[in-house]
């Protein structure tokens, strides 16, 4: 049996972590990069091939992130290099509750540029994936032709059986107006077949007055899964095919240190069992004890040694 063939699509960007002038560490990451990664840590290869979508340069750096990309497991297939270009650059500040704060250097990135080629790695090899991924962050970073030419692309990709997955990440940031952003995200949401919703986001996007008026917006989408994000409280999912809500426990942990991350290890660990045939209740629940997990260690990225026994 042939493994599942899964691609997100987004940026890698070089990361430096500091809190004011003095030592700093360097390292990179990138939401849609980070579910990557994760995914990969968490499923049997043979039963699910990641595969990162993103551009990089012709530089040492671009060089550098490429060789760690391999040696982390991923695939290169849908990579576009792209002369002239670098990779993104962001800085987190932490304060003492674990919360973070991100500074980004990204203007000229190379993934900015991925759909500025003829034909993309990503749409020759579309007909072979079986799961596509994608955030808000993802539709930031790119102008108004590259996100239609994506939209295009998952819409082909839904037609041909392919699960379309919309996280929707949010950095207000990245984008003009709300306006721009509400609009992007109605069509993100049209074109996927599961939501992954932080609440807080979504609050913040459609600039809903409270939580629960971003809550109810949030299930009146019509897809057909939707898995909401709340913080400490219950993930909620609705299942394919019904109508619904199932609340899932998220788990407490003794200390923050770093909230970095933790949605996208949830993101990873959810599709990690989803993808393999889990129900989704089976599935929240893991993703959220990898994210408990991963809160309680600095860094986008932890040790593999510290998630090995839940995997």
């Amino acid at each position: 049996m042939k493994p599942i063939r899964f691609a997100a699509i987004g940026e890698c960007m070089l990361e430096v972590q500091a809190n004011g002038f003095g030592p700093a560490v360097f390292a990179y990451g990138g939401d849609t990069f980070n579910t990557s990664v994760y995914l990969r840590r968490c499923a049997n290869p043979s039963e699910i091939e990641v595969s990162y979508a993103t551009g990089l340069g012709t530089d040492q750096l671009s060089q550098s992130l490429q060789k760690e990309w391999q040696a982390l497991g991923l695939r290169l297939d849908e990579v576009e290099y792209i002369e002239g270009r670098l990779p993104g650059m962001y800085l987190i500040e932490t304060d003492r509750h674990g919360e973070r704060t991100f500074h980004f250097w990204r203007e000229n990135s190379a993934a900015r540029a991925y759909f500025q080629a003829a034909q993309t790695a990503l749409e020759k090899n579309l007909d072979s994936l079986d799961c596509l991924y994608f955030s808000g962050i993802t539709l930031a970073i790119l102008n108004d032709a590259s996100r239609q030419r994506l939209f295009a692309l998952l819409e082909r990709a839904k037609s041909n059986g392919c699960r379309v997955v919309f996280d929707n990440n949010f950095r207000p940031k990245l984008w003009p107006d709300r306006t721009v952003a509400q609009s992007v995200y109605l069509q993100a949401f049209a074109n996927c077949h599961t939501a992954m919703i932080t609440l807080d986001d979504h609050q913040a996007v459609f600039e809903c007055d409270s939580l629960n008026d971003a809550l109810i917006h949030a299930q009146g989408l019509e897809i057909s899964e939707v898995v909401i994000k709340r913080g400490a409280d219950p993930t909620l999912v609705r299942q394919e095919h019904t109508h619904e809500w199932l609340a899932i426990p998220t788990q407490a942990v003794k200390q923050v240190v770093d909230t970095t991350a933790a949605g996208d290890a949830f993101a990873a660990g959810y599709l990690s069992r989803r993808l393999t045939g889990s129900k989704a209740e089976k599935s929240a629940h893991f993703g959220n004890s990898l994210a408990a997990r991963v809160i309680q260690h600095r860094g986008a990225l932890i040790p593999l040694e510290a998630m090995q026994d839940l995997i």
